[in-house]
């Protein structure tokens, strides 16, 4: 059982600007529904002082996490953006009277959320979004455990997966991570590799959210109905990291030639309209 504060089991118990704002000006989704926290903030902005006058929060996660995103509300609302981007993850956890430390991501998850709320108001690309994924199982990049490490000033490698995740799935993921905490207290400094991004005409990172939504279309959209013209269906199940886990039914669940058809026309369908590393896999109910 965590040790929470009173504030943090207040705010879970009776969380504070549940729901979506009566006009969205700006709207930032984070987080992953594979490792079970999801954030959704959206802010109503007043254009003439850029002022912050409402900010509401969905989440789905850990009593940690529906603190955390309540807490921020209550933290930026009529603050300018300005003033609301200075708030950091210490500052939530500083809010709630402080945070077990291995639920510290959640407070990172409300901090990047407005982040990601701000660019999108301000029609910016996400921060950090131009830097490589270094744990693919909770799609985190290399500037963001980067980011974490000098602002919180970890010294271990626990502690920065207790800030963001990384290398608390898999762990093929350790070796890198240990690289760049490494380098950050020795004070070696290296020149983050380019990114693909609109600017140069590749594609900017997906939140995990927005990959799961373009999944999901995906295959309602363009999938399923070729299937269906020949008798089959698919349901989409889970997704993992970059694993797309699938059901086929009708015609598709018995016929030889399924594998084919997830190899050569599902998966393929999917690298093509979300990205080249997904892969598919068949789960038998």
């Amino acid at each position: 059982m965590w040790d929470y504060t009173e504030k943090v089991k207040e705010h879970f118990e009776n969380p504070r600007n549940v729901g979506v704002v009566d006009r969205i000006d700006g709207d930032g989704q984070v987080g992953s529904l594979s490792c079970g926290d999801a954030l959704r903030l959206t802010i109503k902005v007043n254009k003439a002082n850029d002022c912050i006058e409402d900010a509401r929060f969905q989440t789905f996660g850990c009593a940690s996490a529906i603190a955390s995103s309540s807490a921020l509300t209550e933290m930026i609302i009529g603050q300018t953006l300005d003033e609301a981007l200075k708030v950091s993850n210490q500052d939530i956890a500083n809010y709630l009277g402080g945070l077990p430390k291995e639920k510290m991501h959640c407070s990172v998850l409300g901090r990047e959320a407005l982040e990601a709320a701000v660019a999108n108001y301000r029609g910016l690309p996400l921060p950090l979004a131009d830097s490589p994924i270094v744990c693919e199982c909770f799609g985190v990049t290399e500037k963001e455990i980067d980011r974490v490490i000098r602002e919180n000033k970890l010294t271990t490698l626990e502690d920065v997966t207790a800030y963001t995740k990384a290398s608390g799935g898999c762990g093929r993921c350790t070796p890198q991570v240990e690289i760049i905490l490494t380098r950050i207290l020795k004070g070696v400094e290296t020149a983050p590799p380019i990114i693909p991004t609109p600017s140069n005409g590749g594609t900017p990172k997906l939140t995990f959210l927005q990959k799961a939504r373009l999944i999901e279309e995906t295959i309602q959209n363009e999938i399923a109905p070729a299937l269906m013209h020949d008798g089959g269906d698919i349901e989409l199940v889970d997704i993992v990291g970059n694993e797309v886990q699938v059901t086929l039914k009708g015609a598709c669940a018995a016929c030889p030639s399924s594998k084919r058809t997830l190899a050569d026309f599902v998966t393929e369908k999917l690298r093509e309209q979300v990205s080249e590393n997904i892969t598919v896999k068949e789960v038998r109910p």
